[in-house]
């Protein structure tokens, strides 16, 4: 293995197909991370935990490019902002919130959602209605906003699940002929008489009305909560998939590499430095590594989560406490080997410390095989913090893609059904670590003659 160059590593590694498949793969990878770190706020990623954060979302979505696929079209999740006019008649202040709604899916969408903000001062009526394709005009709700003396700036949501709208729209019993057991977004998008999606423009309107004074509305959105959304869909906390799924991605990488890397580095000098000294040194150093060895990782693993924290970087500690040992032994066995060589020889003769022998002498002979181990290290690391977490030992502030298992578990997305919300990312764990694994079988062949031949 030592008497593998560089440059005879690079040629045969271009040779291999699987180690260029997985080369690609990172390159991959790596770019969808930069992408991620560079386009999606870190605000974003920071707030996944924070229901606030994701209230506009939609609820178990499905991803939006299934209505390629599907016969039937599902309601797409829709966020529409409002055209305001204002008006005076008689003294009465009106300003008017129109939203304009062009439904043409085969589904009933799962609820509505109107967010305002508004700017004003004494009493004023807020009424929402709807003006239905077949012309027939829905009232939905009658409130007021919180009496004020001075101006106040108010945020209101108004949500379709309110008893105060059912109650209204059951007032409509009599005169039309809906359905009145089912709910209220089926009531206004079906069809007279059927249980069937009535397809066509439906206008929503919130009228505010004002006695001395006019209303100003600073923010005016109407939420259509469809059944599709994005490009990985939500999950039930409203939570958009894809923004988890790719921050997931710099995160796996960065706990794998990060693990490996330290495991590799500790082992190697530990190893090689117990090698090289040899004797009671060589003996203490072995049995050290022989009880870190057989202790059983994942329970310590478990334990230390329980009992100390679960934060993700201290998880990476941990990981690196229990993945050192291997490399240590191997990495032992070649210092053996190349301490007797003469060079090695020579250096000791020459009154070179120890220090600069093991890293200028010995330690670079063993780069090709600390390049093959960090390359075959990653995935068990990224295996390891996914398990931990898909068991609720992680750190929930971050959306790994252990995490968003994890999630899908305690909702049983599996049992629902919520294909997306358990697919992807394991496919992502699979791909990411069959990268590694393709890089550092090639270079395992390169460095070992034995695999080699």
């Amino acid at each position: 293995m030592s008497g593998v160059s560089t440059d005879e590593i690079k040629r045969e590694f271009l040779k291999s197909k699987l180690g260029l498949t997985g080369i690609f793969i990172l390159l991959g990878l790596i770019l969808i991370s930069i992408a991620t770190i560079s386009l999606i706020p870190a605000s974003t990623f920071q707030e996944w935990n924070n229901p606030e954060k994701w209230i506009s979302y939609p609820k178990t979505a499905v991803p939006s490019w299934v209505n390629f696929v599907s016969l039937e079209k599902i309601p797409e999740h829709k966020i529409i902002d409002g055209n305001i006019f204002e008006s005076q008649n008689d003294g009465v202040y009106l300003v008017s919130q129109q939203f304009r709604v062009s439904f043409e899916y085969d589904d009933f969408p799962s609820d509505l959602i109107f967010e305002t903000k508004t700017k004003y001062s004494d009493s004023h009526i807020v009424q929402i209605e709807v003006i239905r394709p077949d012309g027939i005009i829905l009232e939905l709700l009658s409130t007021s906003l919180p009496y004020s003396e001075i101006d106040t700036t108010h945020d209101q949501r108004y949500f379709s699940t309110e008893s105060m709208i059912k109650k209204n729209l059951n007032s409509y019993k009599d005169e039309f002929e809906f359905d009145f057991s089912i709910g209220v977004t089926e009531i206004i998008f079906s069809q007279l008489g059927e249980n069937k999606v009535q397809k066509g423009e439906y206008i929503f309107i919130i009228n505010t009305y004002g006695i001395k004074h006019s209303a100003e509305i600073l923010k005016s959105k109407m939420i259509l909560g469809g059944k599709a959304f994005g490009l990985m869909g939500t999950d039930e906390l409203r939570r958009d998939l894809a923004i988890g799924l790719l921050w997931g991605t710099p995160l796996a990488l960065f706990i794998g590499i990060s693990v490996s890397i330290g495991s590799v580095v500790v082992g190697l000098i530990y190893g090689v430095y117990s090698g090289y000294r040899g004797k009671k040194t060589d003996e203490v150093m072995m049995r050290f590594n022989d009880v870190i060895y057989a202790l059983p990782a994942l329970p310590f693993l478990i334990i230390l989560a329980v009992t100390i924290s679960n934060s993700i970087f201290l998880m990476i500690g941990f990981l690196m406490i229990f993945s050192w040992v291997g490399i240590a032994k191997v990495s032992r066995s070649m210092s053996l080997q190349i301490k007797t060589r003469q060079y090695v020889e020579a250096a000791k003769i020459m009154g070179q410390k120890d220090s600069k022998i093991i890293f200028k002498h010995i330690l670079p002979q063993l780069l090709p095989y600390a390049f093959a181990s960090i390359a075959i290290s990653v995935p068990a690391a990224i295996t390891t913090e996914a398990g931990l977490s898909f068991l609720g030992l992680g750190d929930p502030s971050f959306p790994t893609w252990g995490q968003i298992l994890h999630d899908a578990n305690i909702y049983g997305a599996a049992a629902q059904g919520f294909w997306w919300w358990i697919i992807p990312p394991g496919i992502l764990i699979a791909i990411t670590g069959l990268a590694f694994v393709f890089i550092g079988n090639a270079l395992d062949v390169i460095v070992n003659p034995k695999l080699k031949r």
